[in-house]
């Protein structure tokens, strides 16, 4: 298994922002030992670390973190974008091969179209240039913007985190389900990560089987397994019940391709 989405953070560490003590059931430092023994005997044989946090200092560690512990095979960090020397910043990670893409926060930028902006075109094209990935941190709201975005950047690759967050408390399922299926029909991929935490207290996992099955549909064989670890514990999940839900969930899919395959080939782990 390869766990496409991941996140460690010290809450001493600069820059930290966010768990804070209002998310009390992960306000505490998490690391890869804490992930080990979640883990448990699944088969998990290396992680994507995701960043949590917008600054560089968290990137930096997590390259540094993932130089010396093997169960780290790639690395979603974050850059500045807007920054004069993004560029130059992008180019530098890049030369680290654990360094496999950016995760903008797009979810928290007021501005849905934010991404659109043309100073953000030579980091990008950087980004592009580098053979770095985008992971496209957003929500319903996004959609139609990240369609525009993706037509603009046909040779950038794209991965959707955690099904663009559906609104899954409700049961909503449109325009989500259109506007993923459009994405999905352009070539990008998608994470199946990050469901639990949109429903509302006390719905069992079953009640996310519509999504899960569009997801499927719509993406087969680029559709990623990411347990969202330690995110998953504010719905009260355990690393080894959204595994579970997941493997009961995704009816149709090559479990395989689902658990580890898509991962090794989006992001280009060995």
């Amino acid at each position: 298994m390869i766990d496409a989405h991941v996140h460690v953070w010290s809450l001493r560490a600069p820059g930290h922002e966010w768990p804070t003590a209002a998310e009390a059931a992960i306000h505490r430092d998490f690391d890869l030992d804490d992930l080990r023994a979640v883990i448990g005997d699944l088969p998990v044989e290396g992680v994507v670390l995701v960043q949590s946090q917008p600054n560089d200092g968290e990137t930096d560690r997590l390259l540094d973190l993932a130089a010396r512990d093997t169960l780290v095979q790639g690395v979603v960090g974050w850059v500045d974008l807007a920054a004069p020397d993004a560029v130059a910043r992008i180019g530098d990670l890049a030369r680290n091969a654990k360094l496999r893409g950016l995760r903008p926060m797009l979810q928290g930028i007021e501005d849905t179209d934010w991404l659109l902006a043309p100073a953000l075109e030579p980091a990008i094209a950087a980004m592009r240039d580098h053979g770095l990935r985008l992971d496209a941190l957003v929500q319903p709201r996004h959609l139609p913007m990240l369609a525009r975005f993706a037509a603009a950047w046909p040779d950038l690759a794209i991965v959707i985190d955690h099904g663009a967050k559906p609104y899954a408390a409700t049961g909503m399922l449109d325009p989500w389900r259109g506007e993923i299926a459009a994405l999905a029909a352009r070539g990008l991929w998608c994470k199946l990560s990050g469901l639990r935490t949109e429903q509302a207290a006390g719905q069992p996992a079953d009640a996310l089987r519509p999504y899960v099955a569009h997801l499927a549909a719509c993406f087969g064989d680029r559709l990623m397994w990411g347990s969202d670890w330690p995110v998953i514990g504010m719905a009260g999940e355990r690393y080894r019940d959204w595994y579970d839900a997941a493997m009961r969930l995704a009816d149709g899919l090559d479990r395989t391709r689902l658990m580890q395959g898509a991962a090794r080939v989006f992001y280009g782990l060995a």
